[in-house]
């Protein structure tokens, strides 16, 4: 393997690494906020209980991002050069907004989440904790207005190859980003979902059958039966968006070599990139038309139509697409079936059963599983260019020998493998713990951040605020 292609995978592990995280607090920023606000209205413990406990998660996992993410951008330095000196006039101050807009209210108000409690008023712990949601959501915002930006750039100029903004706005809210936005934030809330159902079900495994159990896993299966039908309307849009956008990269996630009305949607197919052409196919008549055009005899553009005279091609790699694309939505329906189903038997029972339990347990991780394999579909797809019709991903690399680059790519994946183990031993014995000690709040929280009975907060030692 070439340098390009080594620099390539070794940017697909940093990030495949990195985005596990700020896919799980983004949401769960929004959910700490839920179980906050909830106890200050009813003053149930149950939601404090909850709140106690996971906001150990979400800390563990903002410094997980953290790390990865610091990481990642030292890699546009050492591997990919030429990106930041091609359009570093647009992509350095969309990251340092990310900074100064996002980064400083999670790490400032973090601090106030977790050990603030007892110190600060209940409502500058819920503000406390509204400032960090809020902050994970504009660090999601800012990210994927850079990203978006690299597939549907616009709002430039080039002057001796280097790209020049020339209307921010133009930039910012380019055509591509309220769909990637959306059905990113809806896959973070899928993710938090399942892995707060999931978690939850452990405990309910070793009979931990507290409220503050009982509450979180109906909330995880509840969140995810409502937030998977608007994946799916929100995934239709986004995929409409690229049709009109990246014709070529639907062609590949479709494997649609011709253009035509009333294309199959394949089902199952092995694509063959020298043949051109797809072996052991299994498809439904129409329906590729159906779905992006809303029409079965709509046409779809075909990957032929994307070859440069010369031969070469100028659409991505048909295999990965293909794939990727077919396990995101295979996991999300399996994710459907999975939240209906608990909700209908909670509903019904107000608990669930063990062989549900045991689905539901690696569950937990299926929204790492649909994220990596959507965000393997999008990044995939913009090849080979970088910046989508401004700057080819060979044109950015660095000249590093590729012994370098293997050497660094193998030292990754060894510590990427051991923070991954480390991290999901942690959330077990977190877990594990609460089963055993369901009540995680500090002693002396029992109200929404007033004391009852002042003669007990003077026994007791407590201020008047708790």
């Amino acid at each position: 393997m070439d340098a390009l292609l080594l620099s390539r995978i070794q940017f697909a592990a940093n990030i495949s690494f990195h985005i596990l995280f700020p896919t799980i607090t983004i949401a769960l920023g929004w959910l700490l906020l839920w179980f906050r606000l909830r106890f200050n209205r009813t003053g149930d413990q149950a939601y404090m209980d909850a709140y106690f406990f996971w906001v150990k998660v979400f800390a563990l996992s903002f410094a997980m991002g953290v790390v990865s993410g610091i990481t990642m951008s030292f890699q546009f330095g050492t591997n990919w050069p030429g990106f930041m000196e091609s359009v570093g006039n647009i992509a350095g101050p969309l990251l340092a907004y990310e900074v100064l807009t996002a980064f400083f209210l999670e790490a400032v108000f973090l601090g106030i989440m977790l050990f603030g409690s007892r110190r600060v008023s209940a409502r500058v712990h819920t503000l406390a904790t509204f400032l960090v949601a809020f902050g994970t959501t504009m660090s999601a915002f800012w990210i994927l207005v850079l990203n978006s930006w690299m597939h549907t750039p616009q709002g430039f100029e080039i002057r001796d190859g280097v790209a020049y903004a020339t209307d921010w706005f133009a930039i910012v809210f380019n055509p591509s980003l309220p769909y990637r936005l959306v059905h990113m934030l809806l896959a973070s809330g899928l993710t938090v979902a399942f892995l707060v159902a999931g978690v939850s079900a452990l405990r309910w495994l070793v009979s931990d059958r507290s409220r503050a159990n009982m509450l979180t896993l109906r909330t995880g299966l509840t969140l995810g039966a409502i937030l998977i039908p608007l994946q799916i309307f929100a995934g239709d849009m986004h995929g409409l968006n690229t049709l009109e956008h990246q014709p070529q990269k639907v062609a590949a996630m479709e494997a649609n070599w011709e253009t035509g009305p009333r294309v199959p949607l394949i089902l199952f197919a092995i694509p063959d990139e020298e043949a051109r052409e797809n072996r052991f196919e299994i498809g439904i008549p129409g329906g590729a038309s159906l779905i992006l055009t809303h029409d079965p005899d709509g046409v779809v553009p075909g990957l032929n139509d994307f070859v440069a005279e010369d031969g070469t091609l100028l659409h991505p790699p048909v295999t990965p697409l293909f794939f990727a694309f077919r396990i995101m939505v295979g996991v999300g329906f399996t994710m459907l079936f999975v939240a209906w189903a608990g909700s209908w038997m909670i509903w019904r029972r107000g608990d669930i059963n063990r062989p549900l339990a045991y689905v539901l347990v690696p569950m937990a991780l299926s929204g790492w599983a649909a994220t990596l394999a959507g965000w393997y579909t999008t990044e995939i797809g913009r090849q080979p260019w970088l910046v989508s019709g401004v700057l080819k991903t060979s044109d950015a690399v660095s000249a590093l020998p590729a012994g370098s680059v293997g050497i660094t790519l193998a030292a990754y994946l060894l510590v990427y493998a051991g923070l991954i183990l480390a991290y999901l031993s942690v959330i077990v014995a977190l877990a594990l713990k609460a089963a055993k000690t369901p009540h995680e709040a500090p002693p002396g929280i029992n109200d929404p951040g007033i004391d009852p009975d002042p003669a007990m907060a003077v026994a007791t030692g407590r201020d008047a605020r708790g």
